[in-house]
């Protein structure tokens, strides 16, 4: 005799999503990440980014919302750092301490050019965050600000942070 939790479920209304199996995993539910998401130190340097960002935007003094803004880019080029930086193993002599953005192109190539713009930033940041105010014009600011963002999105999609939705069976080609 079959047990009442054996009977057969009515089907689903049309267009409704199938219920949910009744062993194992809902895999077809829930987004699947292509890769491991980034690293705990990663993920929160990300955040400080985010963070850096909306601080900069509200910032009226232009060498203040400079600094803001190049610290920001700083913070999500050391994400990337923290993502895919491994340890030495061979023993080597003492280097000389190198910039984030020095390390950044041996570890994403793709980024190089954008390590350069910031990289030549850099000493500018360095006069603002002294309280020069003539380091940074508005549109220096600004463009710098811009910059930043579209800097810290190119890496949150680096290090595969939005999540991938499977794509259901019997679906149409993907949008594109």
């Amino acid at each position: 005799m079959a047990s009442p939790s054996a009977a057969a479920a009515p089907p689903p209304p049309p267009g409704a999503p199938p219920p949910p199996a009744p062993s194992g995993p809902a895999s077809d539910v829930h987004p699947v990440p292509r890769r491991a998401t980034a690293p705990p130190a990663a993920l929160d340097l990300l955040a400080k980014a985010r963070t850096g960002l909306v601080e900069a935007a509200a910032l009226d003094r232009p060498h203040e919302r400079y600094a803001t803004a190049h610290l920001a880019a700083l913070r999500a080029a050391a994400a990337v750092l923290a993502a895919r930086a491994r340890p030495e193993t061979a023993p080597r002599h003492r280097q000389r301490i190198r910039s984030a953005w020095e390390l950044l192109p041996q570890l994403a190539p793709e980024l190089t050019e954008w390590s350069a713009l910031f990289a030549s930033g850099a000493q500018r940041r360095a006069r603002a965050e002294a309280g020069i105010t003539s380091a940074a014009s508005r549109r220096e600011a600004d463009d710098l600000l811009r910059d930043a963002a579209l800097f810290l999105r190119l890496v949150e999609r680096l290090l595969a942070l939005q999540p991938v939705l499977p794509r259901q069976p019997g679906a149409g080609p993907a949008d594109g």
